[in-house]
C-alpha cells in the first residue's frame, strides 16, 4: 500500500508539473504574442509617428525672412533700402540664466542700458523659441570675441540680419515713414487676417507712410530651412532650404530734387508743400516741416528723443500736409469765384463798389476788407487778382452756407482725397449740419449749435469754420487746372514683382469729371494769371517768368483781431501770426504742375509762400535753380523758425 501511495503520490506531482509548464509555456507564448504585436504598432502601424518625432528630436525648422522690397524716386533713386549686418543673439529656451550670460557677454563686447532694455521688452513680447537679438550691428572686432566663446555660452548666436535705412532721413519721413518692430497688436492684426504666417522670423513691419500703406508688396514671402543640431541644439547642416522670395519693389511718382529743393527753400520756417500733375494726379513733391530721422524708429527710439520729438512745440512728427488742418485764407476765393459762376449767383462784369468793408443788413458790425479805404469798382477778375475782401463777403451772404457746402466739394473741400498714405484727415467744410455735430456736447449752449447770418460772411475770405491740408488744396487746385476732371492723388507710380519682372503701373484713372462750363473756368483762371500781373498780388514774383502762371495768395488768420485792433506781428506770439498760402499752376494753359505751399506763421502770402512755389515751379519747369540762402537753423525739434518779415502792422486778410 505504501508503495501505491507512493507512485500515486509521485504521478500527481508530475502531473501538477506538467500543468505548470504548460502554463509557464502559455505565459511565455503570451508575453511573446504581447512582444511581436507591440513591435508591429511600434514599427508598422505608428512608424511614420515615431519616425517624425526622432526627427524632430535632430532637425529645427528655422524660417528665412525675405528681402524688403525697395523704394525709389520717379528717377530711380533709392529712398528706402536694406542692409546686412551681424548682430548678438540669444535664444531663451537654451539660455540657463539670461541675466547671468548677458554679464558674461558684457565682458567680451559693449551691451548698453538700452541693448538690455530692448532685450528685455522683445523677452516679454516673444511667444516663440526664435532668437532674440541683444546687440545690433557688430564690429568685425565684437564678432571675433564672441565667436571665440561661444562654445561655452549655450543659447548664443552671431546671426546675419538685414536692416532697413533710409538715406534722405527727415527730407522723406512723412512720405516714406519706416519700419518698426511687430508688437502684440500688429500679430493679432495679422492673425486675424491670416497673414501671421508669413512673419515667423520676420521682427519688422510697416508702421507708418507708404511703408505701412504697401506693406503687402514690400514684405515678400517667408522662407524655411531644415537644420540638423546636435544634443546641444547647435546646427550641423541645413537638410533642405525653401528659399525666401524678396519683397516687390515700389517707384514713385516723387521727384528726390524736387523734394530736396522745396525743402531747401523753407530753409528752418515750419509749413507743407503739395505738388500734384494735374493730368495724372501723381504726386511729385510731399514735403512737411519740420520733419524728423525716421532711421531710430527702426529698431526702437530711445525715451529723450522720443520725449524730444514728442513734446516738442513745432510738432516735428505731425504730417502737416496730411493731418494739418488751417483756414485756407484767400486761396479759397478762386473757388469761391467758380461756384458763383457756375450756381448763377454772378457774372464775370458784376462789379461792387467796395468802401474797404461790408456790414451785414441792420448791423454795426464791420467785416474789415485788407485794403482800407477799399479797392474802388470791382469785377470777379479784380476781386482774384487784387484779393478783394469785400466782393467775397457779400458773395458769401448772398449765396448762403447751403449753396457753398453743395459746390465745394466738387473740389474735394471737406472730404479725404483718397492719397495712398494712411492717417489723411477730411478737413472742415462748414455747414449747419456740421456745427449741431461739431457743438453737439453737454458743454455748449444752444446758441453754438445755432448757424448764423454772419457765420457765413467769413467763409468767403477762407476764414471763419473753413479748415483744410495743404493736400486738399493742392488737389482742388489740380481740378481747377485740369478743367474739372479729377484725378485722385497718389505717391506709388510703378510696383515691380520681383519673381516675375512684371510691372504694375498705378493707371491715371479719373474719379470725377465736373462738367464746369469753358467759360467760367477761363474767368477764374484769367483772374489767377491776374495775381501775378500789375496791380495782382504776387506781381512782386513775376519778373522775369519764361511761362504762363496762375495763382493766389493767402493769408490766413491764426487769432481773431478785435473790432478796431490793428495786426501788429511783433507783438504777437510766433506760433499765433498768420499762415503764408500760395496755391499755383503752370504752365496756364497747359498745366504740368500744381502745388500748394503754407508757411506756418509766415505773414503774407506773397512774401513767404509765393516766391517758394517761384522758385520750384523755375526747377520743375525749366531745370533753373536760384540760389538758396543757408538756414540759420536746423529744422528739428527746439529750433526757432526765423520771425517773417512783415509790415509792422495789418488789417482784415492781408495777401
Amino acid at each position: 500500500m505504501g508503495k501505491k501511495s507512493a507512485q500515486r503520490h509521485e504521478g500527481h506531482d508530475a502531473v501538477q508539473f506538467q500543468i505548470r509548464v504548460l502554463l509557464l509555456g502559455v505565459l511565455v507564448l503570451v508575453c511573446f504574442g504581447l512582444l511581436i504585436w507591440r513591435f508591429s504598432v511600434l514599427q508598422i502601424s505608428r512608424h511614420a509617428f515615431y519616425s517624425t518625432q526622432a526627427d524632430s528630436n535632430r532637425i529645427g525648422i528655422a524660417p528665412v525672412m525675405p528681402s524688403r522690397g525697395l523704394i525709389v524716386d520717379r528717377n530711380g533713386v533709392v529712398l528706402a533700402h536694406n542692409y546686412t549686418a551681424f548682430t548678438l543673439e540669444l535664444r531663451p529656451d537654451r539660455v540657463g540664466d539670461v541675466d547671468q550670460t548677458i554679464a558674461e557677454l558684457g565682458k567680451l563686447v559693449e551691451i548698453g542700458p538700452k541693448d538690455i532694455k530692448r532685450f528685455k521688452q522683445l523677452l516679454s513680447e516673444s511667444k516663440s523659441f526664435e532668437t532674440l537679438p541683444l546687440k545690433l550691428r557688430l564690429t568685425d572686432e565684437e564678432i571675433a570675441k564672441v565667436a571665440a566663446q561661444v562654445y561655452r555660452l549655450p543659447g548664443v548666436e552671431i546671426k546675419a540680419r538685414s536692416f532697413r535705412e533710409y538715406p534722405y532721413k527727415a527730407l522723406t519721413a512723412h512720405v516714406i515713414g519706416y519700419i518698426g518692430r511687430l508688437s502684440e497688436k500688429d500679430q493679432q492684426v495679422l492673425e486675424e487676417t491670416g497673414k501671421l504666417v508669413n512673419y515667423r522670423g520676420t521682427t519688422h513691419i510697416g508702421k507708418l507712410g507708404l511703408e505701412q500703406k504697401y506693406e503687402d508688396d514690400l514684405h515678400g514671402v517667408t522662407g524655411y530651412e531644415e537644420v540638423e543640431t546636435d544634443a546641444a541644439g547647435r546646427a550641423i547642416r541645413v537638410l533642405r532650404r525653401t528659399p525666401p522670395i524678396a519683397g516687390n519693389n515700389i517707384q514713385l511718382s516723387l521727384d528726390i530734387k524736387l523734394q530736396q529743393y522745396a525743402d531747401e527753400l523753407f530753409g528752418d520756417r515750419r509749413g507743407a508743400l503739395v505738388a500734384i500733375e494735374p493730368a495724372t494726379g501723381g504726386v511729385l513733391a510731399f514735403v512737411s516741416k519740420p520733419g524728423f530721422d525716421p532711421n531710430p524708429f527702426v529698431d526702437g527710439i530711445d525715451a529723450q528723443s522720443w520725449k524730444e520729438l514728442n513734446e516738442s512745440i513745432y510738432r516735428p512728427l505731425n504730417n502737416r500736409a496730411l493731418r494739418g488742418m488751417y483756414p485756407p485764407g484767400s486761396t479759397f476765393k478762386p473757388f469761391m469765384a467758380m461756384a458763383a459762376l457756375e450756381m448763377g449767383y454772378r457774372r464775370p462784369g458784376d462789379a461792387i463798389a467796395d468802401p474797404g468793408f461790408f456790414s451785414l443788413p441792420g448791423s454795426s458790425h464791420r467785416f474789415r476788407d485788407d485794403k482800407a479805404g477799399g479797392h474802388g469798382s470791382v469785377d470777379m477778375y479784380k476781386s482774384i487778382a487784387a484779393s478783394c475782401d469785400t466782393y467775397y463777403y457779400r458773395l458769401a451772404y448772398d449765396m448762403g452756407i447751403e449753396a457753398i457746402d453743395r459746390f465745394m466739394p466738387k473740389f474735394g473741400f471737406g472730404q479725404k482725397t483718397g492719397i495712398d498714405l494712411p492717417g489723411e484727415v477730411e478737413g472742415i467744410l462748414p455747414s449747419p449740419a456740421w456745427k449741431q455735430k461739431r457743438f453737439s456736447g453737454a458743454r455748449f449752449r444752444d446758441e453754438h449749435r445755432k448757424w448764423y447770418v454772419g457765420d457765413v460772411v467769413s467763409i468767403g475770405i477762407g476764414q471763419g469754420y473753413n479748415s483744410y491740408t495743404p493736400l486738399q488744396l493742392a488737389y482742388a487746385t489740380s481740378v481747377l487746372a485740369n478743367d474739372g476732371v479729377a484725378f485722385k492723388p497718389h505717391i506709388a507710380w510703378h510696383v515691380t514683382d520681383v519673381r516675375t519682372g512684371k510691372v504694375s503701373t498705378v493707371e491715371p484713372t479719373p474719379i470725377a469729371r465736373h462738367d464746369f462750363k469753358p467759360e467760367n473756368l477761363a474767368v477764374v483762371k484769367q483772374g489767377m494769371r491776374g495775381v501775378l500781373m500789375p496791380g495782382g498780388t504776387a506781381f512782386g514774383i513775376s519778373g522775369g517768368l519764361e511761362y504762363a502762371m496762375a495763382g493766389k495768395t493767402g493769408t490766413a488768420q491764426v487769432i481773431t483781431i478785435k473790432q478796431g485792433e490793428k495786426y501788429n506781428a511783433s507783438r504777437i506770439h510766433e506760433l499765433h501770426r498768420d499762415h503764408s498760402w500760395f496755391i499755383a499752376f503752370a504752365p496756364a494753359d497747359q498745366p504740368k504742375i500744381a502745388m500748394a505751399v503754407l508757411v506756418e506763421n509766415g505773414g503774407f502770402g506773397a512774401t513767404a509762400a509765393a516766391p517758394i512755389a517761384r522758385k520750384l515751379t523755375d526747377f520743375y519747369l525749366l531745370g533753373k535753380r536760384a540760389e538758396v540762402p543757408a538756414p540759420t537753423a536746423a529744422a528739428k525739434p527746439g529750433s526757432k523758425p526765423a520771425a517773417p518779415e512783415q509790415p509792422a502792422s495789418q488789417e482784415g486778410d492781408h495777401d
